[in-house]
This record gives structure tokens, C-alpha cells and sequence, in this order.
């Protein structure tokens, strides 16, 4: 029943994401293109929506795989400093490599959102203490250290204000020719399908997994790999989504569990259906401009993540 509600409230949502905008477009318009709106639908308004469904169904997923491998309700890329080290990934490749291609600025970008990520896990193995609360603040500490370090050299080198607004998630400049990249992220929605079972065995924990003939070094750093590859994928494209990881897997949980498998088509669509809600508030509630999506999610996961640690011994 919530996939089925879930699904119909994607396409709804999806549909009414093309009729919003400064340019006023509505369905019987379809029926009767001129050239100026054709164009507009299809260099803008269609690939936008691509874009929030597939932003928000990626990113759902990256938060639910480091959620069920850390077997921490409160890790996600944007707690686990992945979206940081992404970010200083750019920054390098933006200083190093000023003539390189989107893939290779990517290929940087990932490098750096895989030892950010994988420095997060090694920290994980050194904490004796390992509080439900505790390992996402300090998650939170170490993206702190990696954006600052990411700040003053973007401050040395002239780079703060074109980081900071490419960086900052928006999908308002999203069109024909700027989006594409996101295709590369559904091959790894694929795969984590494919190793979901075996990502919900390693969650249970090293000792276990290999008990049950599991390569657990393998399955981690596969979803390392997967949740690295999609975060800069997104990052680059369209700029840091905060908490979106975070709040989706935790909201499906409550009523759907913790197998992964069963609870992953749920968690991708509940994703994109929230991106999509808080792309068009963000659209509407200041016409003809636009707030944020990055804002938007940003409130909303923050109200979401403190109502979370608050009520940590039911869902955590």
C-alpha cells in the first residue's frame, strides 16, 4: 500500500513539477506547443525533474547503505563527512586541474569522497564507546575539519564565492546539457540492489558475517564505493543535499524495518517524492523567485534529525 501511494504521489508530484515556473506553462499547453515553451519544457523543465528524482533517489539509498553497515540510524553522507570530502575533491580538482572535463573532475572528487568516507569507517573501528548518538557528531566534527580545510583554501586562492554557489544544492540552473552526469548513479542504484542482502549480513557485524561465509571487507568497501561514486556524482551536478540520507531510511524504518532489501524501493521512492515536494515550496513560496532546495531539505532534515535524537531508544 505506501509503495503504491508512494508511487502515485511521484507521478503527480512529477507531473506538477513541469507546470511551475516563471514561464507560465499549463497541461492544455501540450496540446498546442509553441517553439518558446517546447524548448522550455524540454531543455528545462523535464530534465529539472529528472534531476530531483533522481538526486532524491540516490542520495536516499547512499544514506540507507551507510546507515546499515555502520548500524547507526544517524550516519549518512551528510553526518559521515562524504559530502565534505567531495566538496574538497572539487575544490583540488578546481586548483590542480583547471582545463579538466566534468569525468575527470568527478574521478577527483570521488577519490576524495571514498578517503573521506573510509577515514570515517576507520575512526568507527577505533571507538570503544560506541554511543547511538556519539559516532554521527563525531562524523559531523571530521566534515567540519574537512570544510574548513575546503574554505581557507578556497578563501587563498580566490575560490569562496564560485565554490560556495555551485556548491550549494539548487536545481534552478539545471538543463539540457548540465544534468546528465546524474545518469551515471543508476548503475550503482543497481548494484546496491543486487548486494542489498549481503550489505544487511555485514551490518550485523564482522564476526557474524564471516560466519556466515560472508567477505565482509569486500561488501563494506563495495558500499563505500557506491555510496563515494553517487554523493560526488550529485555534488558536482547539483551541490550538497544535507540530511536528505539521513531522514528517509529513518522515516521508512520506523514502519517498514531494517532488512534493507525489503525496505530499499520505499526508501528511493520516498526520496525523490521529497526532494520534488521541497524543490516546488522552494519554487512557490517566494514567486516569480526561487528558495533553495538545499534550504528547504535543510529545515526540514534538521527538525527531522532532532526530533530523531529525541526519540533515539524507539527508533535508533
Amino acid at each position: 500500500m505506501a509503495k503504491l501511494l508512494l508511487s502515485i504521489s511521484l507521478i503527480v508530484l512529477s507531473c506538477l513539477s513541469l507546470f511551475i515556473g516563471v514561464i507560465d506553462l499549463s497541461p492544455k499547453d501540450l496540446f498546442s506547443l509553441t517553439e518558446e515553451k517546447e524548448q522550455v519544457i524540454l531543455i528545462s523543465r523535464i530534465p529539472r525533474m529528472i534531476s530531483l528524482i533522481i538526486a532524491g533517489v540516490s542520495m536516499s539509498i547512499c544514506g540507507l547503505i551507510m546507515q546499515q553497515l555502520t548500524q547507526n540510524k544517524f550516519v549518512s553522507p551528510t553526518t559521515a563527512g562524504t559530502m565534505d570530502s567531495a566538496r574538497l575533491g572539487i575544490l583540488v580538482s578546481m586548483l590542480l586541474f583547471t582545463n579538466a572535463s566534468p569525468l575527470e573532475k568527478m574521478g577527483i572528487a570521488f577519490l576524495f569522497a571514498l578517503a573521506g568516507t573510509y577515514v570515517f569507517m576507520k575512526i568507527l573501528d577505533r571507538i570503544k564507546f560506541k554511543d547511538t548518538i556519539f559516532i554521527p557528531l563525531v562524523g559531523l566534527m571530521f566534515g567540519n575539519i574537512v570544510g574548513s580545510i575546503t574554505t581557507f583554501f578556497a578563501y587563498k586562492y580566490d575560490l569562496i564565492q564560485n565554490i560556495g554557489s555551485w556548491l550549494h544544492g539548487d536545481f534552478s540552473l539545471i538543463m539540457k546539457g548540465r544534468y546528465e552526469l546524474l545518469y551515471i548513479t543508476i548503475p550503482f542504484v543497481l548494484i546496491a540492489y543486487l548486494f542489498a542482502n549481503k550489505f544487511t549480513v555485514a551490518g550485523m557485524g564482522e564476526d557474524f558475517s564471516k560466519n556466515l561465509g560472508l567477505h565482509y571487507r569486500k561488501v563494506v568497501n563495495i558500499g563505500l564505493i557506491i555510496v563515494a561514486f553517487i554523493t560526488t556524482s550529485v555534488v558536482l551536478t547539483v551541490g550538497v543535499i544535507p540530511f536528505l540520507g539521513l531522514i528517509v531510511p529513518n522515516i521508512v524504518s520506523i514502519y517498514r524495518g531494517d532488512h534493507l532489501r525489503k525496505s530499499l524501493l520505499e526508501t528511493a521512492l520516498l526520496g525523490a517524492v521529497i526532494v520534488l515536494v521541497c524543490d516546488i515550496i522552494g519554487r512557490v513560496i517566494i514567486f516569480p523567485y526561487e528558495i533553495s532546495v538545499s534550504v528547504i531539505i535543510g529545515v526540514v532534515g534538521s527538525i527531522v534529525f532532532v526530533y530523531l535524537l529525541t526519540r533515539r531508544r524507539s527508533y535508533a
